[in-house]
């Protein structure tokens, strides 16, 4: 019979077993803080704040569409020289110019390439964010604010630059 064979191999392999343990936990937290998560920003605040005003952005949203009606009209959008732009008419098809909008671009879960943009061209109830360059192909997320009057409402539209489909969200 050998040394360890006869009942203090046991202490050893539970000893090694808590050290593995343990070291597997250190692992995870190290490997857990260096992940870029970062909190939803789905109507340009925190997801607390956000989920407080729930009930509120969400009569915006009815009251908004009970008097106008906002479309995404950009037709593509690429890494260089694109053109975002957003339709706002009443209910009657009646452009409607005097609407304040503010765009955010951004990469989902990133927010290392924001662009916020203000102060678009109008006309004709077509409000147009020119020479907006992206950082990277893929994904993107495009956040409005619409505000005409005391009416306002999120848009948010999900879109990629190798794929002309966009999606609101």
């Amino acid at each position: 019979m050998s040394k360890l064979s006869n009942g203090r191999i046991w202490p050893y392999a539970i000893g090694i077993s808590i050290v593995l343990v343990f070291g597997a936990c250190i692992g995870t937290i190290v490997v857990a803080n260096k992940l870029p998560v970062e909190k939803s920003d789905t109507y340009m605040m925190g997801y607390h704040e956000a989920d407080a005003k729930a009930n509120d952005l969400i009569e915006a949203k009815i009251a908004f569409n009970k008097k106008y009606k906002i479309e995404y009209a950009t037709e593509s959008l690429n890494t260089q020289d694109s053109t975002i732009k957003y339709k706002v008419s009443d209910l009657n098809d009646n452009p409607v110019n005097d609407a304040k909008i503010i765009v955010v671009v951004t990469r989902p879960n990133k927010h290392k390439f924001d662009q916020e943009l203000k102060n678009p061209s109008v006309e004709n109830g077509i409000y147009s964010f020119e020479n907006i360059k992206l950082e990277k192909e893929g994904r993107w997320d495009i956040m409005a604010k619409v505000q005409v009057g005391k009416e306002q409402r999120f848009y948010n539209i999900k879109t990629d630059t190798r794929n002309p489909n966009s999606y609101e969200y």
